[in-house]
């Protein structure tokens, strides 16, 4: 039997820090989270890579990153529209979509970057249930095209359409490209959740705010929705070079906090993976 509402409640950023790994799988073994995305470009994704195979419940997907502090797994040589000269990724998407919308990023280059990311998460033994990016990059019109390009290439059924309610410019941005990234995929034939929270709060999900954001989806009547975080041990000091703001352990002691497994009931869900979703009816 299938849920008659599905909620997936991911974690992105696997493989940062060996902290933000272990808090993942905390978060999923004593608390609601049931998927998380791996970041190949983490740090510690060689390190913790294997740790998911004592987890098989958790649902794992790829975070494909094209920004970010991290260096890419291809050479300068390779991916020459992606870097500078000293081979280091845009740090944030204010430079990368500027970028990209003079022109300046190939496509191709996004391909082969993504595919050596897909080729060393699938080397580590993780079976791909679904795609998204890092910052969301994906809904850029000419990265969408190529994520899901590979989604269809590889097999992978699934991917994230982020979606925000935010009234911010940058909230009126993710909402018109959400839409079109949306057509892309379900042209494509990939599933998505029909719903999804988290982007405007993103890295701040102390429980209040994450009880709103399940209060929010349960109220929304999609059969199918996603709440995204970003777990994290509080005390991970290979944290501090990532300036981000976020309330990493906040997050994970909301995540395993009674009160959200209470708020997913009430809001009538059942939880589950990306795999799940794919296992529904359509």
């Amino acid at each position: 039997m299938t849920p008659e509402r599905l909620l997936i409640v991911n974690a992105d950023d696997y493989g940062l820090t060996q902290g933000v790994s272990r808090a993942i799988l905390r978060a999923h073994r004593h608390g609601i989270v049931t998927s998380t995305s791996v970041l190949a470009l983490g740090p510690a994704f060689t390190t913790t890579a294997a740790w998911l195979g004592d987890a098989p419940g958790l649902g794992a997907g790829a975070h494909l990153a094209a920004v970010g502090e991290d260096p890419p797994l291809l050479s300068a040589g390779e991916i020459p529209t992606l870097v500078d000269r000293a081979g280091r990724l845009d740090q944030s998407w204010r430079r990368f979509l500027p970028r990209a919308a003079a022109g300046r990023v190939d496509p191709a280059d996004l391909e082969r970057e993504f595919d050596a990311q897909l080729d060393a998460i699938a080397g580590a033994g993780v079976a791909v249930t679904h795609l998204d990016t890092h910052q969301h990059l994906h809904l850029w019109p000419a990265v969408g095209r190529v994520v899901v390009a590979l989604a269809r290439r590889r097999g992978i059924p699934a991917v994230r359409v982020t979606r925000s309610v935010g009234r911010s410019p940058v909230g009126a941005a993710v909402r018109r490209l959400a839409t079109r990234f949306e057509r892309e995929a379900r042209a494509g034939g990939l599933r998505y959740p029909g719903a999804a929270a988290g982007f405007d709060e993103g890295g701040t999900l102390a429980l209040p705010a994450l009880l709103g954001c399940l209060r929010a989806l349960g109220a929304g009547g999609t059969s199918s929705a996603e709440l995204g975080l970003h777990p994290g041990e509080p005390d991970d000091a290979e944290l501090a070079r990532y300036r981000w703001g976020y309330r990493w352990g906040d997050e994970l002691e909301a995540l395993c906090a009674p009160e959200a497994r209470a708020e997913v009931e009430r809001g009538g869900f059942t939880l589950g993976s990306y795999a799940t979703l794919v296992a529904t009816p359509r």
